[in-house]
């Protein structure tokens, strides 16, 4: 489960770089129900493959009643009737520096490329009364964070955001990817690589 990550001005940045209308958003952490930047498809099909990314600010959470749904398991999304539409014609990119996870002690566990590169996290939207409004997908823990969690983001390489967007075949292969091994920092430790 991912029930906040970071979003750090590092993370703006890079977005600016890859999406030239990135605009000014929250940095720092994200919680459920605030609105931060994602990436999706460019409206113009006809645009240049520079353009074909777009940043847009979302809400984290899909209302559910009494509820905020912020996390969808990537092994049932295809099959969950709220959330079959979504996945295929939805998709988008959430840019983080490192997502959280609490131990059993209950002390903060930082998740981070081990180069500490932004990561980029698979998601999907849908629109709640005229709001568009985001969900992480999760997936199996590998080894490093299943030693704090048994379930982290879904987890895309730079290399893979376009094809995240576009391609349902992609789409297919990711949900069922092995997580990277990542760094993991305790609160108030030194970067730990596991």
């Amino acid at each position: 489960m991912c029930g906040r990550y970071n979003f750090s001005p590092d993370q703006l940045r890079e977005i600016r770089m890859i999406l030239a209308d990135a605009e000014r958003v929250k940095t720092g952490d994200v919680y459920p129900h605030d609105r931060a930047v994602v990436i999706t498809k460019a409206d113009n099909d006809e645009c240049m493959k520079t353009r074909f990314l777009a940043a847009e600010v979302m809400r984290w959470g899909f209302p559910l009643k009494s509820r905020l749904i912020i996390n969808a398991r990537s092994e049932t999304v295809t099959s969950r009737k709220m959330f079959r539409d979504s996945i295929f014609r939805r998709r988008c990119i959430i840019p983080a520096g490192s997502f959280y996870e609490w131990d059993t002690r209950k002390n903060k566990v930082s998740f981070m490329n081990k180069d500490k590169s932004s990561l980029y996290m698979g998601g999907f939207y849908n629109l709640y009364e005229n709001e568009k409004r985001f969900v992480i997908l999760t997936t199996k823990a590998g080894e490093s964070a299943g030693k704090v969690h048994e379930r982290i983001p879904l987890l895309l390489r730079k290399t893979e955001l376009a094809n995240w967007l576009q391609d349902d075949a992609f789409l297919e292969e990711a949900l069922r990817t092995v997580p990277p091994e990542l760094a993991c920092v305790r609160e108030n430790e030194q970067l730990a690589l596991f």
